[in-house]
Formats: structure tokens, sequence, C-alpha cells
């Protein structure tokens, strides 16, 4: 027998379940939307048993009648599996395939089969709004400096709200990451689609290729810079000299790829036109996963470094006050991926020689010459605190000992340091080595974050705090040569990130993977 319900009054009892989350409360009677004379079936007790716990909460929610009877709602599921991909998850991972054959015939089914069928969409809903918040993978299960806070969320009201509201769709969209980062990685999705589908042999040169130079491997070049759109006369392309209008092609190709735009075919922009259409849409799918893995609020305030671009942000609501140039961790000490809040701010800092770097560095080169204690200006410190010379130092017992580097402008960390709580004693700060900001590539540390002009950003942060402070008062504590720490009372987040990709007013922007991470992390998003 069928119970004809009206709307409202359906979703009273199916919503308004009161039963003991442990017991099984079964009503066998099929019920219809009064108004869209759809039919709703209750689940029996060892469909309900059968599940998984998670599964569970949902049908409980919905007095354990069928979730998905609304064809509204599961067109409308079906559509953001179908989707996915526009996300970079593949379609295929929430059973596409046998919901469409299901959906097909749904009217010939039976009751029984209904029910698993209903089952398996709300498998699938679950799957796919979790990898929607926060992604497919587990970061802290591929990597273990990456420190970024889980993203947790109960589901169950999302789910309840779709479907009393039918409103799948927008529930989705509300469970996507919203920072304007992740909305450009995903334009730029849209369009590399829109290149043809076309691979280049790989082009290899021994010598750079400067402006007016003639080399066969020009041509190749050419129609690889014409392929991207960065090259658009074509009436040339086949010839072997690198003119004008292709060494216009090529500085623009090197903005893109965040390489210094000389006009200059070197190592870096011979490798970043060897990248086939396949291989940077790939590596769009894995930014699109990190991003998923981020924050969904980065804060009112916050500085947000991303490590293949070189470049730190400070954001104040939504206006970027400052960007500054960094130099970031080599690929053996990488900088670590993390979250954590500003806390202080030293001035004139001393060093204190980090354990990686008294082993591969100080050790060895102490052992070679006992000068380079005088070199680097390090005291040597036992563990009494007292002072030990550099005759007295035990090369056997180097771990034993406290190398500290008095302050100054050419102390390892400059002028001031930024610091933060994190597990990796990581930091940003100022360097002794200001050239390194020129260059191209700048993974060059030994994990923390220099900034170039690390004194105009304090500035900025401190007068944020209060807007007392001045570059004359900050020049005063660096002329006195004193150490001073400045407490950080305001709430700045600091972020240490990393994507290689997005899009902006000048195209497909992409970046060297500096640490190798995202053909790693695609192979593992399709496995």
């Amino acid at each position: 027998m069928i119970k004809y319900v009206p709307f409202i009054f359906l979703f009273s009892l199916l919503i308004g379940c009161k039963n003991n989350s442990n017991e099984i409360a079964i009503d066998d009677s099929l019920i219809k939307d009064a108004t869209t004379q759809e039919v709703v079936r209750p689940l029996s007790v060892e469909n309900i048993e059968s599940l998984e716990d998670s599964i569970k909460i949902y049908y409980q929610k919905l007095n354990n009648y069928e979730i998905w009877y609304s064809l509204k709602n599961r067109t409308e599921l079906i559509n953001e599996i179908k989707n996915s991909y526009k996300e970079g998850l593949n379609p295929e991972d929430y059973d596409l395939k046998n919901i469409l054959v299901l959906e097909e015939k749904r009217k010939k089914l039976e009751d029984e089969e209904v029910i698993q069928y209903d089952i398996l969409l709300t498998k699938s809903f679950e799957k796919l709004a979790l990898h929607l918040y926060r992604g497919k993978l587990n970061p802290k299960k591929l990597y273990t400096d990456w420190d970024l806070t889980p993203k947790t969320i109960s589901l169950s009201p999302y789910l309840e709200k779709a479907i009393k509201n039918k409103a799948v769709a927008a529930t989705f969209e509300e469970l996507k990451p919203k920072h304007f980062v992740y909305a450009k990685i995903k334009e730029s999705l849209v369009v590399i689609e829109q290149f043809p589908e076309y691979n280049f042999d790989k082009t290899d040169v021994k010598d750079k290729i400067q402006l007016h130079d003639t080399i066969n491997e020009i041509i190749a070049i050419k129609k690889k810079l014409a392929y991207w759109n960065d090259y658009t006369r074509k009436d040339s392309i086949t010839t072997a000299i690198y003119d004008t209008i292709t060494y216009l092609a090529v500085k623009k190709f090197q903005s893109r790829h965040g390489l210094k735009a000389d006009g200059v075919i070197g190592k870096g922009t011979i490798q970043a036109l060897n990248y086939t259409k396949e291989e940077r849409k790939q590596q769009i799918i894995a930014n699109l996963e990190r991003w998923k893995w981020f924050p969904i609020d980065f804060g009112k305030e916050y500085l947000m470094v991303n490590l293949p671009n070189y470049n730190i942000v400070y954001v104040k609501k939504n206006d970027t006050i400052a960007t500054h140039n960094i130099v970031v961790g080599t690929p053996k000490r990488n900088t670590p991926v993390l979250i954590s809040k500003l806390s202080n701010l030293v001035f004139n800092p001393t060093w204190t020689v980090p354990p990686t770097i008294i082993k591969e560095d100080l050790t060895p080169s102490a052992k070679k010459n006992l000068e380079y204690f005088k070199k680097t200006r390090l005291t040597i410190y036992d563990s009494t605190g007292q002072v030990v010379t550099p005759e007295e130092w035990n090369s056997d017992a180097s771990k034993s000992y406290r190398y500290v580097q008095v302050s100054g402008y050419n102390n390892s960390l400059g002028l001031v340091k930024f610091n933060f709580p994190n597990r990796h004693t990581v930091y940003l700060h100022d360097t002794n080595h200001r050239d390194y900001f020129s260059r191209e590539y700048r993974a060059l540390s030994s994990g923390c974050v220099r900034v170039e002009n690390p004194l105009l950003l304090a500035e900025k942060i401190l007068f944020n705090e209060d807007e007392g402070w001045t570059s004359e008062e900050i020049d005063s504590i660096i002329n006195k040569k004193n150490i001073k720490t400045v407490p950080i009372k305001n709430t700045i987040n600091v972020y240490l990130l990393y994507w290689t990709n997005w899009l902006n007013k000048d195209g497909l922007q992409f970046r060297e993977d500096i640490y190798h991470l995202d053909k790693k992390l695609y192979a593992a998003l399709r496995n």
C-alpha cells in the first residue's frame, strides 16, 4: 500500500527521526511525494546493517527511506559527477558508468534494485563531496614535511539540505574551494583543453641561443612558441634565424614561465618548451588537488609564500599590501609546506647553526681548516655554555657544541628574522647573500625562506600592528646593533605553500616544479 504524503509533511517525517542512533527503526510503507508523485521506498533491516557507518548516518537522517527518489536530485548528482573533471577529478572514481546504466533502466528495476542503486548514489555523493572539500589524497600520507591542518566536515547536514531543497548542485558548489587562485587554476584547465592535440619532439641545444643566431633548432622552437600562442607571425617560422619577432615571443614565453625574460634561450627555456600539452594538463590537475588541501579561509591578515614562484605576499582584508622576492630551500633541503602564525620579529638577530648544517657543512669544512670559524664569525659553546676555541674544538663530537654567529649586516640571517612556531625550525629572514634575489633559479637555501628587502616588510607589518612604528624607528634599532625582539599582537597567519600553475591576464602561467612533486602527485591521483 502506498501513502500519499504532502511535500512538507514528507520531509518532517523523513528528517524528524528521533530514534537512538544505535537502533534501526523500519517503516515498511511506501510513501509518495504528493507534489511530484515520486515513490519513496523504505530500506530493510538487512539493507541498513550492510552499510558503512557514515552511510548509515545519511539514511538515519531520513528515517531509513531512500534518499535519491527525486529525478531532479539524481540528475544534478549525475551532472556533478560528469563535470568533476573540471575540478581535476576523475568521474570514473564515482562509478559513473554504473550509475548511467542504472539510471537509464531505473523504472524497470525491482524495489530492492532501486534501493541498491540509491545506496550507490549516496556513496558516490559522499566520495565526491569529500574529494571536492578536502582533496582525494591525504598530504600527510604523501609527505613527511607538509604540516597542513586537516580539513574535517560533517556531510550529513549538507546532504539533508540538498535533498530537502532539491539543491544538490548548489550544495556541491558550497564544498568547493573559494580562493581566487583555485578559480584561476580551474580556468587554466579550460584554456589548455582548447589547444590542439600535438606532441613535439624534445628540443636539445648545447649552447645558449642569442638574438640573430642561426641554428636549425630555432625552427622547432618557433613551432612550439606558435603552438602556445606566443609566436604569431607564421611567414618566417621555417627559417633558422633567431629574429626579432621570435625574440619577443621567447621573452613572452619566459615571462609566463617565471623565467628571466631576457630573450636568451638557455636550459630553463628549453626545459619549459619541452613540456607537452598533456604534461601541462596533468600539472594543472595536480595543482587543483593541492588547493583542496589548503585552508578555505586564510584569515583577515596573512603572509603567504608560493615556493615555486619564489615570492611572498602580505595580505590584509583581501588587499595585497606587499610582494617580495624570496629564496627557498634546495631540493635536498627543501622548505616545508606548513601553516602557522607570526609570533615575533627579531632585529639584529644572532644565528645559531642548525643540526643539518652542522653535519653537512660546518663539520667537513672546519675539519679541513680551523680558519672556517674565524671566516664565518662563529663562536663555539660547549654544553655548559663556555666558549671553546677552535683549537680546543673536537671534530668527532661536533654535534655536542652550539655555534653562534654574531649579529650584523653580514650575519647569515641579516638584519631581521620573522619567527613563527613550527617543528622544522624554519623562519623568514634577511640574508647576507642578497645577490641571490637577482637569480632566475632561487631554490638555494638550507630550508628557511630568505626575503628581499625584509625591513620594508617588517615596517608594513609593524605599522599595521601599531601606527607608531616608522622606518626611522626601525633604522634606529638597526644602527644601535642591539638585538631587539618585537612580539606580534595581531593574528597574522603564515602559509608556506606550493603551487606551479595558474591563469592571469598574460595567459597560462607555469613555474618550475622545483621539488619534483607534480608528476608523482598526478600519478597518485590517477592510481
